[in-house]
């Protein structure tokens, strides 16, 4: 550590021991004490003592000038001179305090004795100095952070900016390093119960201080825990306005937007765990936006594709922030978050500050409704008197508004808030900005309270869609497509179009919905289902080219039954049938004794045959040869088999297809949860190829549709009041600056013959074959080639080459 320019001792020359008289300055006396600790031990006492005895003479003159000048303030400070000699003992002595640890065993009480008593009335100088051996101590180790928290804390409101600086740093870097390998919980409550019980002090600066510090570890996520968060919280009702607004401004602040970039500070970086973005795309999109078309098209393909990736990838990084304990907000880890809305709420009423503070308190307000589900009553009534479009800020306030809104919250509480929405701002006579406006806000408050909408607002608020102001029409048109999915039943049926579930209703107050399976098992049985129908195709056939080849090795009698009309068939189906019912008759009177139910189901098994025998031969009555035979043999095979129960139950079992393994109650293993999580990432990437157009045909294209986020989702999820907004059409002068932006790496253009002339190297190959000696009966039919081509190409040019007519 540099030692603050020391110059050399003035006092008296300081003589090495075993050397002859020589002056040496405090920084090589310094390392030389460091090298041979206990060759120097004398120069240490005597260094010591003078530090000792300037500390009495600075305090002496300090008192002196003090009494001369009268005035009493803490800033008069003794001779400069001796002030300055003192800083540079002060830090002589905290670098060799490690070699020397028992002869200077008391030195670090002593700094921080003096800066307790008299910090005040020290010189700036001074002050910085003793903080500065007093900071190099508590990095060696030699001092605990613990005992001297409170003093740099104190420090810290003296005024002083480098002094404040300097102790706020270190403060932090400190309890970073403590927290950096291990976190030790008994030394970081013992650190926090000293700032917390600073931040409840009426004292504003201490309290100012105490907060930074709590607000800046905790966005570092070193003190990432309940307490600090709730501390944060509380300050909200410190009795200083400052105070107030710094906690409020930190829990607004801390939540980032999701349509912002995801970029963490550099402390963050190094506690997030590094999770590899699992990007699933087809390799059919991926070979046609290379391969296939012109250079122009492969790079909007190339282009699409990447926008896709990107897609995915805000998908997945939002998956996992939804999963871990990255996705967090203060507010989400109040203790009574119903007393913080409530008290919050009673300040808001009675406080006397400006608007811009009220409405900071508001916004915080209604994050915690939204984010804990809280009912309070009177709050949105309270809001009412503020929704009107010439409000200041009108935006912002009904994004809160919005946030405020939950599945929890009775619909009639918000009814009069949507009502006044509806009223003020969706008329004729109002401005497109405002109608666009209060159409979002309607949008978004009926995909969390959807009871609210009833058949003739939303009928009035449709028309709207016809407006010839885009921002208004592609309100309603957002307003149209929600509903399609929530309850299409309140559309006329030219605006519902064709929606994925026709009898979709908003469940009703109260409702909730329990699941009974594993999400995404459903998943797993599609993929079970089609692996099952792709062995079945196969074998099928199979069977199909096995019997075909052995129609040629069957007996002439073998194959005249094969080809059975219609009607031999028809009635020897029935004559089947008639005689198995028969059969399971008798043995369902054998077993009726001792097994009633299996009758019962035997019996439901058998009509179940009956019934699919009687569409098997109406399938084949149409004229389908495949199925015909195919049918015949499973009719032969049913006959022809034993006709136990259990053969009865697994032939009803193969015919009703496989049941989810969920239903019947098993066991997933972490092989299939590996694969539902492979086709929900399948899936993700379908729906973000057609979101971007790169599916345009089969049923993958059908993908892309609007998809209603659940209720955590909207809990999680911060309202962007730009979302609300009219975008502001953009002046030639912008295009202009956002088209150039997006040419930067772009190479200038330039002609074929201007990039040849400036190649460097040798010649291309095609260049080389024009010097190239040819002999003269190679150059004449190469002539001759390339004149017959001429004219062929002048003889088709402008007419569509139709071929040859027959009759001529």
């Amino acid at each position: 550590m540099a030692c603050h320019g020391n110059p050399d001792l003035s006092l008296e020359s300081l003589v090495a021991s075993g050397r002859n008289a020589e002056k040496i300055s405090l920084p090589t006396l310094q390392s030389k004490m460091k090298c041979d600790p206990e060759g120097y031990e004398s120069e240490l006492f005597l260094l010591y003592r003078h530090f000792d005895s300037s500390l009495h003479l600075f305090h002496q003159q300090a008192s002196l000038n003090m009494h001369s000048d009268g005035s009493g303030n803490g800033n008069s400070g003794g001779d400069p001179i001796v002030a300055k000699e003192l800083g540079d003992l002060a830090m002589f002595l905290s670098h060799v305090t490690p070699f020397y640890p028992n002869q200077l065993a008391d030195f670090p009480k002593k700094l921080s004795d003096l800066l307790h008593s008299t910090a005040r009335s020290l010189p700036s100088n001074l002050r910085c100095h003793l903080a500065q051996a007093l900071i190099l101590l508590m990095n060696r180790k030699m001092v605990d952070i613990g005992d001297n928290l409170a003093l740099f804390m104190e420090l810290q409101t003296l005024g002083d900016r480098t002094l404040r600086k300097l102790a706020f740093s270190h403060v932090i870097q400190s309890i970073r390093r403590m927290n950096q390998k291990h976190k030790n919980e008994t030394k970081n409550r013992a650190l926090q119960n000293i700032l917390f019980s600073m931040l409840q002090e009426e004292d504003e600066s201490k309290a100012k201080r105490s907060l930074v510090i709590l607000c800046d570890l905790h966005r570092r996520r070193v003190w990432f825990d309940d307490r600090t968060a709730n501390a944060i919280c509380t300050a909200c009702f410190h009795s200083s306005s400052r105070i107030m607004i710094s906690a409020l401004s930190f829990l607004l602040g801390y939540e980032r937007l999701e349509e912002a970039d995801d970029s963490d500070d550099s402390s963050g970086e190094e506690d997030m765990t590094p999770q590899k973005a699992q990007v699933v795309i087809s390799r059919e999109a991926v070979y046609k936006a290379h391969h296939k078309g012109t250079s122009a098209s492969k790079k909007k393909k190339q282009a699409k594709l990447q926008r896709a990736i990107r897609t995915m990838k805000k998908q997945q990084r939002s998956l996992s922030e939804k999963n871990t304990s990255n996705y967090y907000s203060p507010l989400s880890h109040l203790k009574d978050a119903q007393g913080f809305a409530e008290k919050l709420f009673s300040r808001l009423q009675t406080c006397n500050e400006r608007f811009e503070v009220k409405m900071m308190i508001l916004k915080v307000v209604a994050r915690t409704v939204g984010l804990h589900r809280l009912i309070l009553l009177n709050f949105y009534p309270f809001m009412q008197k503020y929704v009107q479009p010439h409000q200041r800020d009108i935006t912002e306030l009904l994004a809160a508004a919005v946030q405020a809104c939950h599945d929890m919250v009775p619909p009639d509480a918000v009814e009069p808030l949507f009502k006044q929405v509806v009223n003020q701002f969706v008329h004729d006579r109002s401005r497109t900005e405002a109608i666009a406006v209060g159409l979002n806000v309607v949008r978004e408050i009926c995909l969390r309270i959807p009871l609210l909408m009833t058949e003739d607002l939303l009928q009035d608020l449709v028309q709207y869609k016809k407006s010839p102001e885009k921002a208004v029409s592609t309100a309603a048109r957002s307003l149209i497509v929600l509903f399609r999915e929530i309850c299409p039943s309140l559309l006329i049926k030219k605006d519902r179009g064709r929606p994925t579930d026709p009898k979709a209703k908003p469940k009703a107050y109260g409702e909730v919905n329990v699941s009974t399976t594993v999400p995404g098992v459903e998943l797993l049985d599609e993929d079970n289902e089609n692996s099952d129908t792709n062995e079945s195709e196969s074998s099928a056939s199979d069977y199909d080219e096995a019997a075909a080849t052995d129609d040629e090795k069957k007996h002439p009698f073998d194959v005249a039954t094969d080809s059975i009309n219609d009607e031999e068939y028809n009635e020897l189906n029935e004559d089947g049938e008639a005689s198995e019912n028969d059969e399971l008759g008798e043995e369902s009177d054998d077993f009726s004794d001792f097994h009633d139910d299996e009758d019962q189901e035997s019996d439901a098994v058998s009509s179940k045959v009956e019934e699919e025998s009687d569409e098997d031969v109406d399938k084949v009555d149409k004229g389908d040869p495949i199925t015909k035979k195919r049918k015949f043999f499973d009719v032969g095979r049913l006959s022809a088999a034993d006709t136990s129960l259990r053969a009865l139950k697994k032939l009803a079992g193969e015919t009703m297809g496989p049941v989810s393994s969920d239903s019947e109650g098993g066991i997933l293993s972490d092989k299939d949860f590996r694969r539902i999580n492979e086709l929900e990432a399948k899936k993700r990437a379908k729906l973000a190829l057609a979101q971007h157009g790169l599916l345009r045909n089969g049923s993958d294209a059908k993908a892309g549709a609007y998809k209603i986020p659940n209720a955590e989702q909207l809990r999680n999820k911060r309202m962007n009041p730009a979302k609300l907004e009219v975008r502001r059409k953009m002046t030639k002068e912008e295009k202009l600056e956002l088209i150039k932006a997006g040419r930067e790496d772009r190479v200038k253009y330039q002609a074929k013959t201007a990039i040849k002339k400036k190649k460097t190297g040798g010649s291309s190959n095609r260049q080389k074959e024009h010097k190239k000696a040819m002999p003269m009966a190679a150059k004449r039919s190469k002539v001759a080639r390339s004149r017959q081509e001429k004219k062929r190409q002048q003889k088709l040019a402008g007419k569509q080459f139709r071929g040859k007519k027959a009759w001529k």
